[in-house]
């Protein structure tokens, strides 16, 4: 779990000491430690004048939190929901704490609230109970309207290079590929990483070879599994920390949640694979090697762009992110894997 030392910078940690200010934007890609400075920050905000302080903290790392003080929204599909952010941020940043001093708001991708949400979000923002804190993460600050952005301070983080990344995990192609998402090389390194990349490798295979029958499909078994790995680990430590036989409604709803964005996260990153891969083959077909990410497979890249028109490996980068814009629209995703690989068949061959 991340503790303030490890991911917090000197502005957060001048904020701890000073007092901490009721409404942050965290800045940053995908990767960059925001998301990891966001829990460790709240962690420490609700630690402090906790009757237990370090129940406090280890519950508010907890994934996903166990803190009643500390609500964490992430959107269910391409946008957040107007109807939880009034219930769990609006309404709830006005009722005092259960514990200790202080609640704390986290909205992750906050560049995904709706016009509507973010116009309601504005009183909580602009008139902020004393004991609430909010944080806002955002990949994307331009869609937020500048309102919300000057009732913020904002912290900015940077992602990380490619030399970075790999002088923390070793190797290099892997660094390359991650794009500058530290936490996403260290997953493609674990062995359910490095059984996506295949799966990614095999998929594109049949691809190629005309759309060979459902070598989409174990695709959709990872995803699947990591669902069910993510909603596991949930209810386990939700047991663990609540000290309950049973969970609460709420509880299980919760853990349902977490396996569905297990589930959705991990097949957006099967598809972010295999269009790296079609940007690499584009890369071959175009004689530039030295432009590829997969350069520990080069050998099989060569092969599968053998012949190829560069053309045709871009239309099919195009076709890869046409389907992962769809699935944030909650489409049936058996039926946009079967539809893309059909596509990208007719265009690989």
């Amino acid at each position: 779990m991340p503790t303030a030392e490890d991911v917090l910078g000197p502005q957060l940690r001048a904020a701890l000491e000073s007092g901490p200010a009721h409404a942050y934007l965290f800045i940053g890609p995908r990767g960059s430690g925001k998301r990891e400075a966001a829990r460790a920050f709240a962690a420490e905000i609700l630690a402090a004048g906790a009757p237990d302080p370090e129940s406090a903290r280890r519950r508010a790392l907890a994934e996903p939190p166990a803190h009643p003080d500390l609500a964490w929204l992430r959107p269910p599909g391409a946008q957040h929901l107007v109807a939880e952010v009034r219930e769990r941020v609006i309404r709830a940043a006005s009722l005092r704490p259960l514990e200790g001093e202080s609640r704390v708001f986290v909205i992750e991708d906050a560049e995904a609230l709706a016009e509507e949400a973010q116009n309601a979000l504005l009183k909580t923002l602009e008139e902020p109970a004393p004991f609430a804190h909010l944080i806002l993460l955002c990949a994307e600050p331009e869609l937020l309207v500048g309102t919300i952005a000057s009732r913020c301070q904002t912290v900015s983080f940077r992602a990380r290079t490619p030399e970075q990344i790999a002088e923390v995990i070793g190797d290099e192609w892997v660094a390359r590929l991650a794009n500058g998402d530290l936490e996403l090389a260290r997953y493609l390194l674990t062995p359910a990483g490095i059984e996506l990349r295949n799966r990614v490798e095999a998929g594109a295979a049949g691809a190629r070879a005309g759309g060979a029958e459902e070598s989409w499909r174990p695709l959709l078994e990872s995803a699947e599994a990591a669902g069910a790995e993510a909603g596991a680990k949930a209810e386990d430590e939700m047991r663990e920390l609540s000290a309950r036989d049973k969970l609460r409604r709420e509880d299980t709803e919760q853990v349902k949640r977490v396996a569905r964005r297990g589930r959705t996260e991990s097949l957006d990153l099967a598809l972010a694979l295999l269009g790296a891969w079609y940007r690499d083959l584009a890369a071959l077909a175009e004689g530039a090697p030295e432009l590829v990410h997969n350069g520990d497979r080069l050998d099989v890249l060569r092969s599968q762009a053998d012949g190829l028109e560069p053309q045709r490996a871009r239309e099919a980068m195009e076709l890869v992110l046409d389907t992962r814009r769809r699935l944030t629209l909650n489409v049936s995703e058996e039926l946009a894997l079967e539809a893309l690989w059909y596509r990208l068949g007719a265009t690989m061959c």
